[in-house]
């Protein structure tokens, strides 16, 4: 049996996983983080990573002649989804798992756009 390897396509949509996963969990919260942090700048910016990142994917799959610009933009919306939520990645394990994701996502959107 042939074994499938994991794509871009698959970490875009990984990554949109987890910012889903991550801006429900905030919204769950009532907005607060447990130490009063205000969450909806993590909310926020979880969505748009999500929507960008599964848009991202699918340009990719379709193997699209914008894919290298949406990559570039999803690379840029990424570090800023991860930096968000390192800030409350050691007390609230979606943030942390969201993080890891995006920097994942970011890595590669960044690479395959450089050599596009």
């Amino acid at each position: 049996m042939e074994t499938m390897q994991h794509t871009h396509v698959d970490t875009c949509f990984d990554c949109a996983e987890a910012c889903e996963r991550c801006a429900t969990a905030c919204l769950e919260m009532g907005d607060k983080d447990g130490r009063g942090h205000d969450m909806t700048a993590c909310i926020k910016l979880c969505r748009d990573c999500a929507d960008i990142c599964t848009l991202c994917g699918r340009l990719d799959a379709r193997g699209s002649d914008f894919s290298r610009d949406f990559m570039a933009l999803c690379a840029e919306v990424c570090d800023a989804c991860a930096e968000e939520c390192e800030k409350h990645a050691n007390h609230v394990a979606h943030c942390k798992a969201c993080a890891e994701a995006c920097r994942k996502c970011a890595e590669e959107c960044r690479s395959m756009s450089a050599n596009a």
